[in-house]
């Protein structure tokens, strides 16, 4: 997508719009003359905190307000106020959206531009008008403007009294904002992460950001991270082919190598979860992806939503009857610990080291399988405290049983902060680093990111991915899919889509009423469907 440089002179207008503030950006090249060096507004005190950001808004001519000549500084500005502001400033045009809000298409293309998750500020409109809190707005202005900032943690968590309430999403963004001087505590040293932000805080931080950006025009087609990923770590033409061709897969470096040492790729579909859709995990819905070309099924077992946690014994027999209708048909397997909304995989980490004790022993001598330890950690979680911890109590569990298999490691944010596993990688061999994304959320940004962490030596495994957008609806996105799996094909990654089922959504790869027990053409996959299994051979 396009962007629209803006001047920071240029981009701090507010507009009212009936009851609500709007942020717009001037829309021609001349600097307002300078009126006068003082606030107009009877609600900004001489003194105040804010008093000197408004008058130098106002002395520029950059600041309208109210009608009856208030200013409101304390009242908290909404979600799709902050955002369209930051939007316009960085020059980002809006797109289409998918509700009749006024910012809708403001806030799509923050969105697609991965300036937050779709969970954060849902682009169904529910969230549009709440008060944004610090956290994610401090988030969204650093990747808006300030996407080359970085903080380190040792030196910024001790600035911020209230760490622990500062959910670990954000600490990158919050830590570059502390680094960068845009944001800074109240007088006790806290950052109240997950409290509103007040109109003049929303002015105070954008004022910050756009001279930290050094009047220089920002929105352009940089990516969000500012480490070189030009030549990209690409590995030997890898060979495809099943178990038997294959057999023990091992990690050396950032590649999958099969027991002959040559490079491999496995390429293949993640069924949706087992304890909804079994029936395409049975031998011939596996045998119909493999004559396709996939050799690789992923078992989606769901720890929560009346998965795993809810009926260990029965789901654990679905999974093993699934993973058993893989091997019948030569194909890798990954046996997906799949965590959603409980996103710290501490919560249960008992449960998980019972299961994937049992079922390392019920495979230890099977070169098919593969373990996927922590499907998408979210939330308040952060590798070093949480997600590190787990994996490697969960892996020596695994080696215990099974002691070459190869085992898949999440990351926070849904398996996208793979940068901070790289940044202190797990100390045991045959790992790799799960990356999730959906081609209509996740951008460059994202691919940028990977190439930094192949660059510095860390294996990555695209285990979930997605023709639409990251909640499974819209789409389906065609080109930037066909821009995945070109990236994908040019570093030998593998993966795995999500997801084989006949649900009602884009990401579903079959027509709804589809029969697991018949042979499958053409017109029984979907748009995404299509699309996905034309490139299991690429």
């Amino acid at each position: 997508m396009k962007k629209k440089p803006v001047y920071f002179t240029l981009c701090i207008i507010l507009t009212f719009l009936t009851a609500f503030t709007v942020f717009s950006a001037a829309s021609d090249n001349t600097s307002p003359a300078k009126s006068s060096s003082r606030t107009q507004f009877s609600d900004v005190a001489e003194g105040s905190w804010y008093y000197g950001v408004v008058s130098d808004m106002t002395a520029a001519g950059l600041l309208k307000g109210y009608p009856d000549g208030t200013f409101r500084p304390d009242s908290k500005i909404s979600a799709a106020e902050f955002v369209t502001v930051a939007a316009r400033c960085a020059g980002l045009e809006p797109v289409s959206g998918a509700s009749g809000h006024w910012a809708a298409g403001q806030l799509a293309a923050a969105l697609n531009s991965g300036w937050y998750d779709w969970d954060e500020i849902p682009p169904t409109g529910e969230k549009h008008e709440l008060p944004i809190t610090r956290q994610l707005a401090v988030k969204v202005l650093m990747k808006a403007l300030l996407p080359g900032e970085k903080g380190d943690y040792a030196q910024q968590a001790p600035k911020i009294r209230d760490l622990s309430e500062l959910d670990g999403r954000y600490y990158e963004a919050v830590f570059a904002a502390y680094a960068a001087g845009i944001s800074e505590g109240d007088d006790k040293g806290c950052f109240n992460p997950k409290s509103g932000l007040s109109r003049a805080e929303a002015c105070a931080l954008i004022i910050r950001a756009s001279k930290k950006a050094d009047l220089s025009p920002v929105g352009s087609d940089e990516p969000s991270i500012p480490q070189d990923p030009s030549s990209p770590v690409t590995p030997d033409k890898p060979i495809q082919g099943g178990v038997s061709e294959n057999g023990w897969l091992k990690v050396e470096g950032t590649s999958l190598l099969n027991e002959k040492d040559e490079p491999v790729v496995l390429r293949g579909m993640s069924s949706h979860g087992i304890q909804w859709y079994p029936q395409y995990t049975s031998e011939k819905a596996v045998k119909n992806t493999a004559e396709y070309g996939a050799n690789l099924f992923r078992v989606a077992m769901y720890t929560a939503e009346c998965g795993y946690l809810s009926s260990p014994d029965s789901v654990y027999n679905q999974t093993v009857k699934a993973v058993d209708s893989v091997l019948t048909n030569d194909m890798y397997v990954i046996i997906d610990w799949h965590i959603l909304s409980d996103g710290n995989p501490q919560s249960h980490a008992a449960e998980a080291e019972k299961f994937f004790d049992r079922i390392s022993k019920r495979y230890s001598n099977e070169p098919a399988v593969l373990y996927e330890i922590c499907n998408e950690p979210n939330g308040n979680v952060t590798w070093d405290r949480d997600i590190k911890p787990y994996a490697e109590r969960i892996i020596n569990t695994i080696r215990s049983n099974s002691p070459d298999s190869v085992v898949l490691v999440g990351s926070g944010t849904w398996s996208q902060d793979i940068h901070q596993a790289a940044a202190n990688p797990l100390k045991v061999r045959n790992i790799m680093y799960s990356c999730h994304f959906y081609a209509g959320t996740h951008g460059q940004w994202l691919r940028d990111r990977i190439d930094i962490v192949l660059k510095s030596g860390i294996p990555v495994f695209i285990t979930e991915w997605g023709t639409s957008a990251a909640d499974g609806s819209g789409g389906v996105f065609v080109q930037e899919s066909e821009q995945w799996i070109k990236f994908m094909n040019d570093r030998g990654l593998s993966w795995a889509n999500w997801s084989l089922c006949d649900k009602n959504e884009t990401s579903a790869a079959l027509n709804p009423g589809t029969s697991p027990s018949s042979c499958w053409t053409e017109a029984d996959l979907s748009p995404s469907g299509k699309l996905v299994f034309s490139h299991f051979k690429d």
